[in-house]
């Protein structure tokens, strides 16, 4: 028998990250603060302790693989300096929906425009991160055998 449309399933990795939860940092926020809104960083950086990677993976159903990347930096007194990725501070959806404080009509948020960063460098470690997400294979994971529910 012929089965059109076997259903692949989506495949997501790393840490959901949305534009609202980046519309919630402000700067100046402390560790703790962005923690709550972010959730554990993906990767703390061990000679760059005052940067934070969040990656988000997601497979759609086979097609393409879409990555996201954002990194947030800290200033020395453990406050939130800036971000620098896939997306921009803006107007979240919730404020763009009921709009500001004044009653005016709503309007489409403004989002920044910020240059393109720049490709890791041939041999750093944002390189081989890159690299090792980029090779990244899915793995099946074993479905158990059945339990024996016959009460003999």
């Amino acid at each position: 028998m012929f089965f059109p449309g076997v259903y692949k399933i989506d495949i997501q990795q790393g840490n959901v990250v949305t534009q609202d939860m980046i519309d919630q940092l402000k700067p100046g926020m402390s560790r703790r603060q962005v923690r709550f809104i972010m959730g554990n960083p993906l990767i703390i950086d061990t000679f760059h302790p005052n940067r934070w990677d969040y990656l988000y993976s997601m497979m759609p159903g086979g097609a393409a693989r879409q990555q996201e990347r954002v990194s947030l930096h800290f200033n020395d007194n453990d406050q939130l300096a800036s971000l620098s990725g896939d997306f921009m501070p803006g107007v979240s959806r919730d404020q763009a929906i009921m709009g500001n404080d004044s009653g005016n009509s709503v309007t489409e948020p403004q989002q920044p425009q910020q240059p393109k960063e720049a490709p890791p460098k041939p041999g750093s470690l944002l390189e081989d991160i890159q690299h090792s997400v980029d090779e990244a294979k899915p793995t099946a994971v074993p479905s158990p055998e059945p339990l024996d529910t016959d009460p003999r």
